[in-house]
C-alpha cells in the first residue's frame, strides 16, 4: 500500500465523515425548528433587517431567564 493510495482512502472517508456530519447539522436545525425551540427564520432575518432602531430579535432581559431556570 503506497502513500498515494494511504491518501486517497484517507480523502475519501474524510468526505464521506464531512457529508455525514452536514446532514446530521441539517437534521438538527430542521428538527429543532419544528418543536419551536428556535425559528431560524426569524434570526435569519438579522441580517436584512440591520438598523440601530430595528426591534430585537430575542429578549435580552436578564429577568426573564431567572424565570426560565
Amino acid at each position: 500500500m503506497g502513500t498515494a493510495e494511504l491518501q486517497g482512502y484517507a480523502s475519501f472517508f474524510m468526505s464521506l465523515f464531512l457529508v455525514v456530519m452536514l446532514y446530521g447539522y441539517i437534521l438538527h436545525l430542521y428538527r429543532s425548528e419544528k418543536k419551536g425551540e428556535k425559528d431560524y427564520e426569524k434570526l435569519g432575518r438579522i441580517a436584512i433587517d440591520d438598523e440601530i432602531d430595528s426591534t430585537p430579535v430575542n429578549s435580552s432581559d436578564p429577568k426573564s431567564k431567572e424565570n426560565k431556570e
